[in-house]
């Protein structure tokens, strides 16, 4: 079949919601053309995700709007247990200094990170968005492109490209076209959501509420200085709005308080069945479902996104293998599903449940938070480390393989920047001292350089990870996932048969992808 060059394109991507704008500034960053598919003509006005983490950031860093990101969302301080008198049971602490390098919880309005994104967008020349815009049908596949046809108000239309993306939600015809079903992990409530603008002196704690009350279970945050979101069970009783925030206002309080929104959801749990068929893929909601109760939903979405464009940049621009498209699914399906039944089990560990077993579980959760460090350790990062597999060495020194490399401050030439701007989009070395000729050679076959973290000039952050992981060196792959590790006294990567035949490797980087500033080369080049 012979297709029309004007109607080929590299990636389609069916939605433009957070994940998929995600998705296409990353793929800008590479190179990537995308034209992005949405049936709206602008975003969607009413806020719904309102918190992420520092994980997240750091993907919104990648994407290029890591700035504009920190100035609309503002740091929470954790999560809080009540009882159903709103006594405090328990208090998991985040901090404004993560992981990542960014504050490990962070309250935003969605809206606003959808405007930011699509600004972005609006100045890659790599993207294209087209609103306003019905997919009719993806596929059915063939040998070559895939298909993808739409109509708009000029009739039908059809495009052909490289790979497909379905970021089209928990309604996602990508998932039909590919015949993906749900797998249902057993849990389903309604409950109702309110947004409110009011300069009231409303009580919170800058963080997160979570009301453990078998009758009435409730979230409550404060979103920004003056939006606040409400998270209701929907019982038999038909409550109004401030009948039912009345516990979080002064008595009488007849001051300003506009309802933005007002909607009832099903939160519920669910994984897709396949991921992936061919070259069409699934992202986001269009993948999996998650209640609410760890704040998870949207940072998976970014997660898959952050996951699966380099691997497809990888192999459109570079020739790398197909197998190494097969990791999207076999990395992220586990992982996904470990955060909806965490989720799952939060969920039910803090509203209790109807029951008979929700006394005993409150009764075991009040005593299980009374436990010395247990609130700090259920505070840590709530990403899991990903699966062994072909990009994450199967048996490296624990705790550390499939981890993320954390990010400090560095200095590059004089000028301090994050780690991930210093060593650009391509894989990278970390030494704990000079690399020896094998960590050399194997860096330069990556188109990277081994870099010694004493000349980096961080704080001694990266330093101190690879003593506390007893190891040498560390391979960092694009999405800065801890691939391989040298251990401490060891001479070299011992994993590279298991990835070398998915990755093409090359004598030098590919001009599309962002290698380390020149400054950073000399310094690390003996």
């Amino acid at each position: 079949m012979t297709v029309d060059e004007a109607a080929r394109v590299p990636v389609v991507i069916v939605g433009a919601g957070p994940v998929g704008v995600t998705a296409a500034l990353l793929l800008a960053r590479r190179g990537v053309r995308t034209v992005v598919l949405e049936c709206h003509q602008d975003i969607y006005s009413l806020p719904r995700a309102v918190a992420g983490d520092d994980e997240i950031h750091r993907i919104l860093q990648a994407a290029g709007v890591g700035e504009e990101f920190a100035a609309i969302a503002r740091p929470a301080k954790g999560l809080r247990l009540l009882d159903a008198r709103h006594r405090v049971m328990a208090e998991f602490r985040r901090t404004g200094h993560g992981h990542h390098g960014y504050p490990q919880t962070s309250m935003f309005d969605q809206p606003e990170l959808e405007r930011v994104l699509r600004d972005a967008l609006a100045r890659r020349p790599e993207c294209a968005l087209r609103g306003g815009v019905e997919v009719t049908a993806v596929g059915p596949e063939t040998a070559g492109p895939v298909r993808v046809t739409y109509r708009d108000e000029d009739g039908d239309h059809e495009l052909w490209a490289d790979a497909v993306l379905g970021c089209d939600g928990a309604n996602s015809l990508t998932r039909e076209a590919i015949g993906g079903t749900w797998e249902d992990l057993r849990f389903e409530e309604r409950w109702k959501v309110i947004d409110v603008d009011t300069t009231g002196p409303v009580r919170c704690w800058e963080g997160v509420d979570q009301v453990c009350d078998p009758h009435r279970p409730a979230t409550f945050m404060r979103v920004s200085e003056h939006r606040y979101r409400w998270e209701f069970r929907l019982g038999e009783g038909q409550e109004t709005v401030r009948e039912l925030v009345a516990p979080w206002l002064p008595p009488s309080y007849d001051g300003d308080f506009e309802v933005v929104r007002e909607t009832q959801y099903t939160f519920r749990a669910r994984v897709a069945d396949r991921w992936r068929s061919g070259r069409v893929f699934l992202l986001g909601d269009a993948a999996h479902l998650t209640p609410p109760f760890i704040g998870q939903g949207l940072c998976s979405g970014l997660r898959d996104a952050y996951n699966l464009t380099w691997k497809l940049a990888r192999v459109l621009q570079r020739g790398d293998h197909e197998r190494l498209l097969d990791t999207y699914e076999s990395e992220r399906k586990p992982h996904a599903r470990h955060v909806v039944r965490l989720a799952v089990a939060m969920g039910w560990a803090m509203t209790g449940g109807q029951d008979g077993a929700a006394a005993i579980r409150r009764r075991v959760l009040a005593a299980a938070c009374r436990i010395p460090g247990l609130t700090e350790l259920a505070g840590r990062d709530l990403s899991p480390p990903l699966t062994a597999g072909p990009l994450v060495r199967r048996g490296a020194r624990r705790g550390l393989a499939g981890t993320h490399c954390p990010q400090p401050w560095v200095s590059v030439g004089g000028r301090r920047t994050r780690l991930d701007e210093a060593l650009g989009d391509s894989f990278a070395v970390l030494t704990a001292s000079e690399p020896g000729p094998s960590l050399t050679a194997l860096a330069h076959g990556l188109g990277v350089h081994a870099v010694p973290v004493d000349d980096l000039g961080d704080d001694g952050t990266l330093a101190a990870w690879l003593r506390a992981m007893r190891a040498d060196a560390v391979l960092l792959r694009p999405d800065r996932v801890v691939m391989d590790v040298v251990p401490a006294g060891g001479r070299d990567f011992t994993s590279t048969a298991a990835w070398a035949s998915l990755l093409h490797t090359t004598r030098s980087p590919v001009p599309s992808e962002r290698t380390p500033p020149k400054s950073l080369l000399r310094s690390t080049t003996r």
